[in-house]
């Protein structure tokens, strides 16, 4: 494997940082069931047309490493889809989660096999469920954040989304002073949870706050070295996961299950540990496709404001979403507004626009009720 080298410059040794991307793809998209299920997780949907979000990820990685260099954290059980769908990527750069395990495993255990591979990587940590565009724009701003971990040794840097509206669905970084030297980058003093609408507003009202991404860039080893003080048992753990792959399905279900922003950035960003953090930012259009309601966002609405896709005929009904992925088999909506209607071959939704965060636990119900084959 690629590993960093170093140079001498008049007696100073000057490290060339090799850069990473990891995509982080393991979420199950249970908000978007019944079409996200089983082996066909939301990231593996050609929802957008006829491309994966997992695909679009991919290609926005490849503006800034080539193929041999990004690495996708998945489920074990979608490693033959993922694989299908990015040929590119090299076997070994598939690494497949026993079971989720949140966020924080998700980072830690990559970061571990890069840093195990090549002791300076610096790593671009993204999402595979978001849509972003300009694309310049966003490899402007992971340019930047490179840039900065590659200059400082203790920088988790975060990516900031500049809000365009009080949104109550995304979490909060609370900006602090600007770091010299870079045009966007500033210290991060706070994350913050989803806010209600008043707060939200005051965030936005405020100029200090971005949007808090989900996504990272640092050196590998920094993590680790910030993981091995707040989090001892996982920093082992995934060390000796990366010298060790073979113990991989009795090891990672033991790892704590928790969030990357819970067990490492919001405690660095209240001073814990040697590191600090920094945030970057990203002045892009971003939508997290978490939901029913976030896709259709995104999708195209007809005059009167319906989503439809498949075969549907609609009638004095406005502002719908109405899915069938069943070839010859017709939806008809009359005198409804608001509504959600998802056809399948073996299950159909049926909710409102308005309740489509209650699905989560519905699909809970659903297992339990009639089997795990229906999720």
């Amino acid at each position: 494997m690629a590993s960093g080298s170093q140079e001498m410059t008049a007696g100073v040794t000057t490290i060339l940082f090799m850069r990473y991307v990891v995509i982080m793809a393991g979420g199950a998209g249970t908000r978007l069931w019944p079409l996200s299920r089983q082996g066909t997780p939301k990231q593996l949907l050609k929802l957008i047309g006829g491309v994966s979000l997992l695909r679009l990820a991919f290609e926005r990685a490849l503006r800034l490493v080539p193929a041999e260099r990004v690495i996708v954290v998945t489920g074990a059980a979608y490693l033959d889809e993922v694989r299908a769908d990015l040929p590119e990527i090299p076997p070994g750069n598939l690494l497949g989660e026993p079971e989720g395990r949140d966020s924080l495993n998700a980072v830690a255990w990559p970061a571990a096999v890069l840093s195990y591979r090549d002791p300076d990587a610096v790593v671009a940590h993204l999402t595979a469920d978001q849509l972003i565009e300009p694309i310049d724009a966003f490899v402007e701003a992971l340019d930047e954040a490179f840039a900065v971990a590659e200059s400082d040794a203790g920088a988790l840097v975060t990516l900031g989304v500049v809000p365009t509206s009080a949104h109550t669905g995304y979490g909060y970084l609370h900006r602090g002073e600007a770091l010299e030297g870079f045009p966007t980058a500033c210290a991060v003093t706070e994350f913050k949870e989803k806010p209600d609408a008043a707060t939200a507003s005051r965030y936005l009202g405020s100029g200090q706050y971005w949007w808090n991404a989900g996504m990272f860039v640092w050196r590998a080893h920094t993590f680790l070295d910030q993981l091995a003080v707040l989090d001892p048992a996982t920093h082992a753990a995934v060390l000796f996961l990366a010298a060790h792959p073979e113990a991989l399905p009795e090891v990672f279900p033991t790892l704590r299950k928790t969030s990357v922003d819970f067990a490492v950035m919001e405690p660095v960003s209240h001073g814990r540990g040697p590191g600090h953090v920094v945030a970057v930012a990203l002045r892009v259009g971003w939508r997290d496709v978490g939901g029913y309601a976030s896709l259709v966002e995104v999708l195209g609405a007809d005059g009167d404001g319906n989503v439809v896709d498949g075969l549907a005929v609609l009638n004095d009904a406005h502002g719908n979403l109405v899915i069938s992925t069943v070839p010859g088999h017709l939806l008809s909506l009359a005198g409804v507004s608001g509504m959600v209607v998802v056809h399948t071959p073996d299950a159909t939704l049926v909710t409102t626009l308005a309740d489509t965060e209650g699905i989560k636990s519905l699909v809970g119900q659903v297992a339990a009720a009639a089997g795990t084959r229906y999720v």
